[in-house]
């Protein structure tokens, strides 16, 4: 049997890994960072038998099989949708950074990517659960282009469950199209609606004014994105958002401002605890199970301050001492 681990990584200043380009500062002033946010990782790897018996015992390390690491998926899918779900990430908080600052930021749909199939109890053997694999991007239904979304869910209007469709898939992996027979269900979650069976990756490319680049390097996964926003609207604009603490944070970051869960938390607190943090923000959504298991690595040492939305992390921050947000910095 294979195993994996979820192990704490590391908690690193996010403005490090900012570049404003020459196009950017023409038309704002950045505010250099010496005491930026910290977002955070939580390391995976592939563990031994050996390593895998020392990690079970290792409280701060959760070992996983790979039916419970990967499901459905495989390593490589797993990995590639990680990197693009950072990629959306760091789209969203320059999205949310810049609305927040009365900058003009609008979104593209991308291609129509599989992040997840879903699975009935008794799939048939046309299903998309048999059919499709996450990583596919789906390029036409019933001869007709679906380059986004868009396009895809007028073309099923008039189709029932049980109904088979010819989908364009591009498999994962491949440069070549192929065509797969698919029985369409019906939403586990929503009866009546019909659904193809897969779960879209967020494709979504930002549209802004200027450019700013987020440089991730080879990590994954999208819980920086409340670090990210941070980060950038305190380069875009004067003063210290964290008042002089050094505060770490993790939650994905949505257009509308509201920040998700994330896993691995226990994981990520010992690596904030480590850096030398003093303050932690973490989504409000959070299970109660993760909440104590966190708060038991930070102890007394660290403050968890518990946040549901952008709003609510910026007055935390103020509370602190931070500066606060103030106007936009566009030249003019």
């Amino acid at each position: 049997m294979r195993f994996w681990e979820v192990a704490p990584g590391s908690a690193q200043p996010v403005a490090k890994r900012l570049e404003f380009t020459k196009e950017a500062l023409a038309q704002i002033t950045r505010y250099p960072a010496e005491n930026s946010v910290l977002f955070v990782t939580a390391f995976g790897g592939q563990l031994s038998a050996l390593e895998a018996l020392v990690g079970s015992v290792d409280p701060d390390v959760d070992v996983q099989t790979y039916e419970e690491r990967f499901g459905k998926s495989t390593p490589g899918t797993q990995q590639q949708l990680g990197f693009q779900s950072m990629t959306t990430a760091k789209q969203i908080a320059e999205y949310v950074a810049f609305t927040r600052l009365g900058l003009e930021a609008s979104f593209e749909l991308g291609s129509v990517v599989v992040e997840e199939v879903v699975c009935l109890d008794v799939p048939v053997t046309l299903s998309a659960c048999k059919q499709l694999q996450p990583g596919d991007t789906l390029t036409s239904f019933e001869g007709k282009p679906i380059p986004t979304l868009a396009e895809l869910a007028p073309l099923m209007a008039d189709y029932k469950p049980g109904d088979i469709v010819t989908i364009g898939v591009i498999p994962h992996m491949t440069n070549d199209p192929v065509e797969r027979r698919i029985q369409l269900i019906e939403s586990p979650d929503e009866p009546g609606r019909t659904i193809i069976g897969f779960i879209p990756a967020d494709t979504r490319t930002v549209v802004l004014p200027f450019e700013v680049s987020i440089d991730t390097d080879r990590i994954g996964g999208p819980s920086a994105g409340l670090a990210f926003t941070l980060a950038l609207l305190d380069e875009m604009t004067p003063g210290d958002l964290f008042g002089g603490v050094r505060v770490a944070a993790t939650g994905t970051m949505n257009e509308d401002e509201t920040i998700g869960a994330i896993g691995a938390l226990p994981q990520k607190a010992v690596a904030v605890k480590a850096a030398g943090a003093k303050v932690f923000l973490v989504p409000k959504s959070q299970s109660a199970e993760e909440l104590a298991a966190a708060r038991k690595v930070l102890g007394s040492e660290v403050k968890l301050v518990l946040v549901e939305n952008l709003e609510e992390a910026l007055t935390a921050l103020e509370s602190l001492g931070g500066s606060g947000l103030t106007n936009a910095t566009i030249s003019l």
